[in-house]
């Protein structure tokens, strides 16, 4: 019998009203894998108001109880119990590959010890006031209740990051987990609970794809939820922005990515290949930092497009719990006609396919890889997410950094070169949150949070700036005076 995954409100398994549910399919087999319990807007306000009462008193507890939860929580996770629990719900819920359930499982372990060194941050200031006699301080308040919106495409580390910056902060959460990976999702609120974390502090939903957008919409508006951040699509992200703004309320955004991978001609073109088609590949490209385009100088095009071909060619997408691949399918058969879409509308209009059949099985893609990509082609502008890389080719250092920055996306990027002037000459005008100089675009640091620059790849950061807000106490002297009136 596949396993139900209930809410989780106010410290307790219950089940939605009303009994609804929904089914959880394996993208890969079709299968039924799941049912999760389907939240109504009645469990989402039970819901909202046990995180309001729990922070009421969540929010005066000492800086060291909430990092003991945090690393006690790590501990938990590092055991075999939540290894198991992860990789298990990864393989059923998104057809996983194992080394990408390792990888989910081992990074969430060291965001929830980043998350908790954190505490460190949210020290104020103290400073003589501008008035004689009188000082200043200024306090690290936290909002209240927070909305958190995780994505199915990595594990439980981004549900994680969705809840633990807003929590060590003195905040409580809501968490909506994505439809897709209910109890991926649903091991955070499992393992806090067994960490210590009070009841109503974190609360878990999960809603149907049907009644999320509704419900979604009616979570952000309620008069009780001051804070909301979202991972995920640039098309949904504009959304939850919208309603927002609509109730003047602040939004954490880290959506979409196109990240660009500039070549120049004096790079270790060996190293530059398997970074690119390693951060091209890994997750199925299901990665918001996938490396999407290669922009690479035309002396050492032709080169480095061979290696990344003979690299790439030995990836196979496929079950890789019955025949060894390394890829797994898709999250879905619209994803992975997307995919194929892509391909062929750039075939159509000059693109050259140097590796992959232009074709889809259900929902295996494999690994393609395409030159001869212009500017202005819907596979140059749009998100693929998808194991597909493609090529332009440059002339100068000018032309690589206005082809890097010719996209809506901003989140990370990479720029390849030995040469220490041409790191400064091009690495700082690259329009991303993050530019890692001969490393992968897929990186991430546990101290400093992914972030866009702005727009299609979003706005703000998971840290203690965005989950806090400034408390300014201004203490007068009793000597103040009072000219004009008095």
């Amino acid at each position: 019998m596949a396993p139900f995954t209930p809410l989780y409100i106010d410290g307790q398994n219950v089940p939605a009203t009303g009994d609804a549910t929904y089914e959880v399919r394996n993208p890969l087999t079709g299968d039924v894998v799941g049912t999760a319990a389907a939240a109504t807007y009645e469990d989402s306000v039970t819901a909202i108001e046990a995180a309001h009462r729990a922070f009421k008193t969540w929010k005066k507890t000492t800086l060291d109880s909430r990092r003991d939860i945090f690393n006690k929580a790590a501990d938990l996770l590092a055991g075999d119990k939540y290894k198991a629990k992860i990789a298990i719900a990864l393989k059923e819920e998104v057809a996983a590959t194992p080394i990408w359930g390792y990888a989910c499982w081992l990074a969430s372990q060291g965001d929830l010890r980043a998350s908790a060194s954190m505490i460190e941050r949210l020290r104020g200031e103290y400073f003589p006031s501008s008035t004689a006699g009188g000082h200043v301080q200024v306090r690290r308040k936290p909002w209240g209740v927070v909305f958190g919106i995780a994505p199915w495409n990595a594990g439980p580390a981004l549900a994680f990051r969705a809840i633990s910056c807003a929590i060590l902060c003195g905040n409580t959460v809501v968490l909506k987990a994505s439809e897709a990976t209910p109890r991926t999702h649903a091991v955070v609120a499992e393992l806090f609970e067994e960490a210590g974390l009070p009841k109503g502090v974190l609360n878990f939903l999960s809603i149907s794809r049907e009644a999320s957008p509704e419900l979604v919409s009616k979570i952000i508006a309620h008069p009780l939820v001051r804070h909301v951040n979202f991972t995920g699509s640039d098309r949904v992200g504009k959304i939850i922005a919208v309603e927002a703004a609509k109730n003047l309320k602040p939004v954490v955004l880290e959506l979409g990515g196109k990240a660009p991978a500039v070549v120049l001609d004096d790079a270790d073109l060996e190293s530059a290949a398997k970074a690119i088609i390693w951060g091209s590949m890994i997750n199925s490209g299901q990665v918001c930092q996938s490396t999407e385009r290669v922009i690479v100088q035309r002396g050492v095009a032709e080169a480095l497009a061979t290696k990344m071909v003979a690299l790439a060619q030995n990836v196979r997408a496929g079950n890789s719990y019955t025949d060894g691949a390394k890829l797994s399918a898709v999250f879905s058969e619209p994803a992975a006609e997307s995919i194929i879409s892509l391909i062929k509308e750039a075939q159509d209009e000059g693109a050259v396919v140097l590796l992959g059949d232009v074709t889809r099985q259900g929902t295996l893609v494999q690994p393609h890889i395409v030159k001869n990509v212009k500017k202005g082609m819907k596979i140059w502008e749009k998100e693929t997410f998808g194991p597909v890389v493609i090529i332009a080719e440059v002339d100068t250092l000018e032309e690589a950094v206005e082809w890097a920055n010719a996209s809506d996306y901003s989140l990370t990027s990479a720029v390849w070169t030995q040469d220490i002037d041409r790191i400064e000459a091009v690495a700082p005008e690259i329009n991303a949150g993050f530019t890692n100089i001969n490393g992968p675009t897929f990186h991430r640091e546990s101290l400093i949070a992914v972030h866009g620059f702005g727009g299609a790849s979003g706005y703000g950061r998971f840290d203690v700036d965005a989950f806090t807000e400034k408390h300014v106490l201004v203490t007068h002297s009793r000597d103040r005076q009072y000219p004009g009136v008095f």
